[in-house]
C-alpha cells in the first residue's frame, strides 16, 4: 500500500495548486480554507460546491511551510495566519505535523523576512533611497506584529532561547525607529517569469475578456460546416467562429462520449508529468502542471478515426511525420499551463527534430467537462474560451508566410473544480503547401 500513498512531492504539488488558485482567481484565503470560492473583491461565492469541507490548522500549516521553504513569505504569511487561527480554536491532534507553537514561530519570522526583503529592494533602488527612512517607519507596525506573535509563543515555550533572541531583535528595531505612521506592510506577490502578461492572463481566467459576441460582429457566426467534403454532407460539423485574429474555431460535438472515454482509458497507463522545450531538450516546469501521454494511430482504432475527422474539417494532412501523435493531457485541481506559444520560437527547438517544419496549426479536443476554471485564454487577443465537453478548438499558429502569429499566445487556466482532459494534435508545415496555400501578399 505504501507505494500508492501520497508522497512529499504530492503534498507540495497540492500546496502549490492551492496557492495557484488563490493567485490566479484572486481568492480570499480564509474563505478558501472554509471550502468557499470567494474573491477578495467580492464576498459572494462564484462557484458553490454541493458539499464543502474545511481545511484544518495542520493543512494550512503544511501549505504555509511549502511556501516558507521556498522563501515565499507572501504566501506563507497568509496560510500561517489561518493555521494560527484554527490551531487556537482546536485541540492538538497526534496526527498533526504542526502545532500552534510551530505556526506562531513561522508566522512571526515570515512577517520579519517579508519586511526585510522589501526594505532590501528599497535600499537597492536609487530613486527611492531618499524615502527609505519614512518607508522603514511605515513598516514598524508589522515588526510589532512579529514581536507580539513571538511573545505569545514564549507563553507556550518560555525556555526557547532562539525566540528570546528574536524578541530582543524586534524590540531593538522598534526602539531605533520612529513610531509607525501607517497600517504596516502590504504583502507583495513574488514575481514570476510571465510577469509582463500575468495581469491579463489572470483577468481572462476570471472573465471571458472583451471578445465581441456573435450578434455584435457579423463576421463571427455559427454554421453547419462540410468543408466541401462528401463525407460531411449528411452529417456536417457544427462550427462556431470564435475569433478572426487570430483565427480560432470551435467545432461542437467533435467526438462522442464513448470516444472521449476510450481515449482517456488508453492514455491512462502512459500518463507522465508533462514537459516543455528547454533549449535542445525537454524538461518539467512549474508553469506547466499536468500529466500527458502520446497515442499512436496504429495502437488504437479510435485515434485513427479522430485523425480522419481532423483531416475532414481542416483539410490538413495529419499523418506522422507531418503531424505529431495525439497527445492526451490531464489537468487535476490547480493544473494549468501559463502563457505560451504552440509553435517554435527558436531555431534550436526540439520541434524541428521531425524535419517537417514548424507547427502550423493546433486542434485541441475537450474530453471531459470542468465544473469551474480550466478556460483557454488568448492573452494578446483578449478573450478566453471555456471548456466545452466533446468540442474541439482549432487555430492557426503561423501566418501564411510562415512567421509565427504572436496573437496565438495562449494559456490553460488552472482547474478549480473538476478534472480536465484534452487531446492535442499539432500539425506541421510540410505537406500542407497545397492545403493551406501561400498568399500573394508576403506580409500575410
Amino acid at each position: 500500500m505504501e507505494s500508492s500513498l501520497p508522497k512529499l512531492e504530492d503534498l507540495r504539488g497540492a500546496a502549490h495548486g492551492l496557492m495557484r488558485l488563490q493567485d490566479v482567481y484572486n481568492l480570499h484565503v480564509e474563505s478558501l480554507v472554509r471550502g468557499h470560492f470567494q474573491q477578495i473583491s467580492d464576498p459572494v461565492d462564484f462557484y458553490k460546491l454541493s458539499v464543502s469541507d474545511m481545511l484544518s490548522g495542520d493543512d494550512c500549516f503544511l501549505v504555509g511551510k511549502v511556501a516558507y521553504d521556498l522563501e515565499d513569505y507572501y504566501h506563507s504569511v497568509l496560510w500561517f495566519e489561518e493555521a494560527v487561527r484554527l490551531f487556537r480554536g482546536t485541540e492538538w491532534s497526534p496526527e498533526n505535523e504542526g502545532t500552534l507553537e510551530d505556526a506562531l514561530d513561522h508566522l512571526a519570522f515570515s512577517h520579519f523576512k517579508e519586511i526585510k526583503n522589501q526594505l532590501k529592494t528599497w535600499i537597492t533602488s536609487p530613486h527611492r533611497r531618499c524615502f527609505f527612512q519614512a518607508d522603514l517607519n511605515s513598516k514598524t507596525g508589522n515588526i510589532s506584529h512579529a514581536l507580539s506573535l513571538s511573545r505569545e509563543l514564549l507563553l507556550h515555550d518560555p525556555m526557547n532561547r532562539r525566540v528570546h533572541f528574536n524578541v530582543e531583535k524586534y524590540e531593538k528595531l522598534l526602539n531605533e525607529n520612529l513610531p509607525a505612521t501607517s497600517s504596516g506592510l502590504t504583502l507583495k506577490r513574488p514575481d514570476g517569469i510571465y510577469l509582463r502578461t500575468r495581469n491579463a492572463y489572470e483577468q481572462l481566467c476570471q472573465t471571458k475578456g472583451s471578445q465581441p459576441k456573435h450578434f455584435e460582429n457579423p463576421s463571427l457566426f455559427c454554421d453547419y460546416f462540410t468543408n466541401g467534403s462528401p463525407a460531411l454532407f449528411l452529417q456536417p460539423i457544427r462550427r462556431e467562429i470564435i475569433s478572426l485574429q487570430p483565427y480560432v474555431v470551435l467545432f461542437h460535438g467533435f467526438v462522442t462520449q464513448a470516444e472521449a472515454k476510450n481515449i482517456r482509458k488508453y492514455a491512462m497507463p502512459g500518463l507522465r508529468r508533462s514537459v516543455v522545450a528547454s533549449g535542445m531538450n525537454q524538461a518539467t516546469a512549474e508553469y506547466r502542471i499536468s500529466k500527458s501521454a502520446w497515442l499512436k494511430e496504429s495502437a488504437h482504432e479510435v485515434v485513427g478515426k479522430l485523425d480522419q475527422r481532423i483531416t475532414l474539417v481542416t483539410g490538413l494532412n495529419v499523418q506522422p511525420p507531418y503531424a505529431e501523435y495525439l497527445q492526451v493531457v490531464n489537468y487535476g485541481i490547480g493544473g494549468h499551463y501559463e502563457p505560451h506559444f504552440d509553435h517554435a520560437t527558436s531555431d534550436s527547438s526540439p520541434l524541428y527534430r521531425l524535419k517537417t517544419g514548424n507547427r502550423v496549426a493546433t486542434i485541441m479536443i475537450y474530453l471531459s467537462p470542468v465544473q469551474a476554471g480550466g478556460s483557454t485564454a488568448f492573452i494578446y487577443a483578449n478573450f478566453s474560451v471555456p471548456v466545452v465537453q466533446n468540442a474541439a478548438l482549432f487555430w492557426w499558429n503561423l501566418h501564411k508566410n510562415g512567421q509565427g502569429n504572436v496573437d496565438t499566445l495562449h494559456a490553460g487556466c488552472p482547474v478549480i473544480v473538476g478534472n480536465k482532459w484534452v487531446a492535442n494534435k499539432w500539425v506541421h508545415e510540410y505537406e500542407q503547401e497545397f492545403r493551406r496555400r501561400c498568399s500573394l501578399n508576403p506580409e500575410e
